[in-house]
């Protein structure tokens, strides 16, 4: 099932990471760990985030995904089921409309 995991990271210690100049080495170890679909770096609420699209088979991965950014960066992250058009046409919509309407 394709996920997007966003991985919100606290000032520090990743601050530290970058006066070291180690932020990037670390973060491309987890990217290479990981493996994502795609990834992205941006802000969210004034934190540097990670977007990660992500394929998950069972509930049991999440922590393969999760606990490189909890370890390395005391971060959070969420984790949100994706669907592609293709998933969106399977999903029977105009059948729930006619149950549901």
């Amino acid at each position: 099932m394709k996920m997007l995991m966003m991985a919100h990271i606290p000032h520090e210690p990743f601050n530290q990471l970058v006066r070291e100049g180690r932020a990037a080495e670390v973060m491309a170890q987890i990217v290479d760990e990981i493996k994502p679909e795609a990834i992205y770096f941006t802000e969210q609420n004034g934190l540097r985030t990670v977007v990660a699209v992500i394929n998950v088979n069972e509930a049991s991965e999440i922590p393969r995904y999760a606990e490189p950014f909890f370890l390395q960066f005391e971060a959070d992250c969420e984790f949100r089921i994706a669907m592609t058009p293709a998933d969106l046409n399977r999903a029977g919509l105009e059948l729930l409309g006619k149950r549901w309407g």
